[in-house]
């Protein structure tokens, strides 16, 4: 068996937009399956991609995972095996289907604010020191402020470390888009 994994983790390097290949999305019932099934598939190798899904899709949860559809069989039977199966896969074979990008950015002149789903995170670019954390309307999106506001983001926790509801899941995705934007 290690001798496939050989071609699996060959297959899977790089992005799946820039092999052209046909891209798929999973559907789950809640955003807790999104975050163990992202984990799950990422540790086994495959590079998949958390969105938001398209209205015309939504079921229940606000987050779907991308990933190349050529792959389904081998990705279904990992996440079966971790007993966190998609609800629906469904082929991204229409414009009306693509997945919406979380990241929006939003440059101050002195600050940098990086939106992930409905969660905002804003650095001073000089110090890279959180100044503001808003959105959402989970109930720890206060305590993940009040433990990262005023902190670098080098020493802040992660959102991850923190949080526990989808506030927190857009929140860890903000903190690491803005951290690679602020290192380039």
């Amino acid at each position: 068996m290690a001798f496939f994994d050989i071609f699996k983790k060959n297959r899977v390097k790089g992005s799946s937009k820039s092999r052209n290949w046909d891209l798929g999305i999973l559907l789950f019932e809640n955003t807790s399956e999104v975050i163990r099934a992202e984990r799950v598939l990422k540790a086994e190798g495959w590079e998949v991609r958390v969105m938001g899904p398209p209205p015309e899709i939504r079921n229940g949860c606000d987050l779907v995972i991308e990933f190349p559809l050529i792959e389904e069989l081998n990705i279904l039977r990992i996440l079966k095996r971790a007993e966190v199966p998609p609800i629906a896969t469904v082929p991204v074979n229409s414009p009306l289907l693509q997945p919406v990008n979380l990241f929006q950015t939003k440059d101050f002149g002195s600050y940098l604010m990086v939106r992930a789903a409905n969660m905002k995170l804003t650095v001073e670019k000089e110090t890279l020191t959180i100044v503001n954390i808003s959105g959402g309307g989970c109930p720890d999106v206060p305590y993940l402020a009040w433990n990262m506001v005023g902190m670098s983001l080098s020493k802040a926790p992660a959102p991850r470390e923190i949080g526990h509801t989808l506030c927190g899941y857009a929140l860890q995705l903000a903190f690491e888009e803005i951290t690679r934007q602020c290192s380039r």
